[in-house]
């Protein structure tokens, strides 16, 4: 029995829902001697700022009961040294290609997608709305649906390339956040990003991160973003790609279940640099077990009424 995987997101075509997530998988150039990347339903690549970043000071990362606390603050080489050395690479790959953009201003965002919309080879943009680990003292625009709309309807009309908005956890109500990216002209809605936290050292009395917060990923999130997956599905119409906590091929069945049209993989990348391709062998297995022929069939089929 042959399982067709092709999934719809938007006007985007996927071979299969698994998509590379941001952040955990560089710009493609550092996996792409290791695992076969044309395989992948997409890839979105590490966050890239209009000016190079060095990031937040160390320790960056560390464990956590089931999941690990990052505060890397956006490291990138910029959006110049991005466009002439990882584009090419990027663009080469026969899948879809994501490339995702943050600003540290309202201006830099509609900059830079008028820029890069310029160039062949990129099929969407995800606009990083949520990253946590930027300046304390700037509120996070995911966090403000005002903001969102704002921002997401400057983008549109600065670039015709689909839209993925990808959305914070950290807020009081995420369905309110999701409207207000659909009604700014986000094409699709990603979700979840990390959740703040904070891990110390008690004999030292000091955190374990040089940010002192940073954001949460993994198993331990899961939960969290399945229930915001489910939410924004009932109450908006733009696709979803759904992350948190994605380890294996059920996780990802999960999530389309939930309603998701396809999903992100990010912190498995860090256990198995072939976590995604994984995922994918174990979708098809479990799909074939049920006899399930398509797995849009499984999309947006959770039975829970209120």
């Amino acid at each position: 029995m042959t399982v067709d995987l092709n999934v719809k997101l938007g006007s985007l075509k996927l071979k299969n829902p698994v998509i590379a997530a941001s952040g955990t998988f560089g710009y493609g150039k550092e996996l792409k001697d290791i695992i076969d990347i044309n395989q992948l339903g997409g890839i979105i690549t590490k966050t890239i700022t209009l000016n190079p970043r060095q990031g937040n000071p160390p320790p960056r990362i560390c464990e956590t009961s089931s999941g690990i606390l990052n505060a890397i603050g956006l490291e990138n080489p910029g959006l110049d040294y991005f466009c002439d050395k990882y584009l090419p690479i990027l663009t080469s790959f026969k899948t879809t290609r994501i490339v995702s953009i943050g600003g540290e201003s309202e201006s830099d965002l509609p900059v830079m997608a008028k820029r890069l919309s310029l160039f062949k080879g990129i099929d969407a943009l995800e606009l990083n709305l949520s990253c946590p680990n930027l300046d304390k003292c700037k509120p996070i625009i995911a966090t403000s649906p005002v903001l969102v709309r704002t921002i997401v309807g400057k983008v549109r009309k600065a670039s015709r390339l689909p839209l993925i908005v990808k959305l914070s956890p950290n807020v009081t109500n995420i369905v309110e956040v999701a409207q207000a990216a659909q009604s700014g002209g986000a094409d699709i809605i990603s979700l979840i990003n990390t959740i703040t936290g904070l891990a110390v050292d008690w004999s030292s009395r000091k955190p374990l991160l040089g940010n002192i917060t940073g954001g949460l990923s993994g198993p331990a999130v899961k939960p969290i973003a399945l229930r915001m997956v489910w939410e924004v599905a009932s109450k908006v119409k733009s696709p979803i790609i759904g992350m948190g906590g994605i380890m294996q091929g059920s996780d990802a069945l999960e999530f389309l279940v939930a309603g998701a049209s396809a999903v992100g993989v990010g912190t498995a990348n860090l256990v198995y640099p072939d976590a995604c391709l994984k995922i994918i062998h174990q979708m098809t297995q479990l799909l074939e077990e049920e006899r399930i022929k398509s797995v849009k069939e499984i999309i947006k089929t959770l039975e829970a009424k209120k």
